[in-house]
């Protein structure tokens, strides 16, 4: 038997199968059920709400012969025929290639003849704003008054190209996006019916791609277990098969790009380059990574905009606070500029790399949310200096500076040794928001050999700095090396360095090559 592809095995069969648009369906019941069936629909919405879907449904339950509580009852004869496509009462027609006025004719011709079985002749004209004018013109009387056993159901993505004189005549029903939610349990709900193991993680995230269409998350979904086939469908798996970027190298990206680090940004677009990404797609999800910090920011009322998880949530709204409002727009208008740019590239790479130095680098920008951004820095670098008693510089000869010399300990205990082979680990485990402060953080150690982190961020030492955090990181810590490590969090001051300060794990790699060098 030939293979069917998912969003046409799984098209409802009954309205409680109808996802996301609750309104809609339970004025179409009430219709069929009061017998107040009307002669012609108006079905508008962006593609994969369930136009098509409903129209069926509605053609089936008006013409099945034992229809229960407003539903069609799948096992009739003409429910099966009009399931299988068969039935010559419902008649499915493509506005975009049968646009023309002869098209027309042949339907107001065919709807002099009465069905020869079930109660109505169904007529669903697809993407009906394909239409020519003519084409209009002849459907207008029909579609005014047509014989009682006929109903017409339009449906268009487009309603604003429909003449007033068509929607006039209709019960126009507006199909709204399906939220993430919805979609993620719908898609929950499919795979345990087809025996596919995945994660509600995963689920989101194709949701959340989806953009509020059902269809393109089956289709999505699809890839993803075609590619993995008889396999667990993890979030990292869906990354990897979507050629999508993980909501973390967002957050380390514009944390480069906050404090003007090219370099950082080019090494995190390195890895996207070598993880095979899709650049333009990574850009467009970094801007929609920076709108929706925007939103977080300008009030908890926005909040219930952002179709993400808890987590991410979480995560957005720490990060906000790190942030101005000026700085974002900023953002959002280069990377605005890039998008379009990058239609018609050849060397996207090239593009990427001179839009992040420009992010890098605000005096480059001649307009004002440029100079905003150089005000900005120029006021924090006064604000150290206010802070730490320095008199404003003066031109100096420029001197090479001294390497600062720290004295290491010849050793690390066994414990912090532990911690130190295993720290990356540990941050890719603890959760959002906390994992993004503990990569900016450094580890270090304490006279009495304590776990030590150093956060040059005022935001990422508050929230990590609590009794709970600390004891959620003892704890993940204990799981991972199976030692019992306190942890001790300090934020740096400003006439402090962070070079002043062991990175245990950069030191204990110094160490195993002292010790295999002694070995050779």
């Amino acid at each position: 038997m030939a293979y069917t592809a998912m969003y046409r095995k799984f098209r409802p069969d009954s309205f409680e199968e109808v996802k996301g648009q609750e309104p809609i369906v339970t004025t179409l019941r009430n219709q069929i059920t009061s017998g107040r069936v009307g002669h012609a629909y108006l079905f508008c919405g962006t593609r994969g709400t369930g136009k098509t879907s409903v129209a069926k449904l509605f053609a089936k339950a008006i013409n099945c012969e034992h229809p229960v509580n407003g539903n069609p009852c799948n096992s009739c004869a003409v429910c099966k025929a009009i399931s299988a496509g068969n039935s010559m009462n419902v008649l499915e027609i493509d506005a975009a290639s049968n646009n023309g006025v002869e098209n027309i004719r042949e339907i107001v011709e065919e709807v002099r003849y009465s069905p020869t079985e079930g109660n109505y002749r169904v007529y669903i004209i697809d993407e009906v704003h394909m239409l020519s004018i003519g084409a209009f013109n002849a459907l207008l009387k029909t579609l005014e008054e047509p014989p009682s056993y006929v109903v017409f159901i339009l449906a268009t993505t487009e309603a604003h190209k429909i003449p007033i004189t068509i929607l006039s005549r209709c019960q126009r029903y507006d199909f709204k996006r399906i939220s993430m939610d919805t979609i993620s349990l719908r898609l929950q709900e499919l795979c345990k019916r087809e025996g596919i193991v995945c994660d509600s993680e995963s689920m989101d995230y194709i949701a959340k791609l989806a953009e509020g269409s059902m269809r393109d998350a089956l289709s999505l979904l699809e890839r993803c277990i075609s590619f993995y086939f008889e396999q667990e469908i993890t979030y990292d798996k869906v990354l990897e098969v979507l050629g999508t970027v993980d909501i973390d190298v967002f957050a380390r990206m514009l944390r480069h790009i906050r404090g003007g680090d090219v370099p950082g940004c080019i090494h995190v677009l390195e890895e996207m380059v070598v993880a095979g990404r899709e650049l333009s797609r990574f850009v467009i999800d970094l801007t929609w990574y920076i709108r929706n910090l925007l939103l977080a920011q300008s009030g908890e009322d926005l909040c219930s905009v952002l179709e993400v998880s808890k987590e991410q949530m979480q995560m957005l709204i720490h990060e906000s606070k790190v942030f101005e409002q000026n700085q974002l727009m900023r953002y959002i208008q280069v990377l605005s500029e890039l998008t379009n740019q990058l239609r018609f590239a050849t060397q996207k790479r090239v593009l990427i790399e001179m839009a992040l130095i420009r992010l890098c680098r605000p005096q480059m920008d001649a307009d004002n949310s440029g100079v905003l951004d150089r005000i900005r820095q120029l006021e924090e670098e006064l604000s150290v200096l206010k802070r730490t008693g320095v008199a404003a510089p003066q031109p100096v000869e420029p001197q090479k500076e001294e390497p600062e010399i720290i004295e290491l300990p010849k050793a690390l205990s066994e414990d912090i040794q532990a911690v130190a082979n295993d720290w990356s680990a540990l941050v890719r485990q603890f959760p959002q928001p906390g994992r993004l402060c503990l990569m900016s953080a450094r580890p270090s150690v304490t006279e009495n050999d304590r776990l030590l982190l150093i956060f040059d961020n005022a935001t990422d030492y508050v929230f990590m700095n609590t009794e709970e955090k600390k004891y959620e990181l003892q704890k993940l810590i204990a799981r991972v090396t199976g030692k019992d490590v306190t942890v001790e969090m300090k934020q740096l001051q400003p006439e402090e360095s962070m070079k002043q300060f062991v990175d245990i794990t950069v030191l204990n790699q110094r160490l195993k090559n002292i010790v295999i060098e002694e070995i050779d």
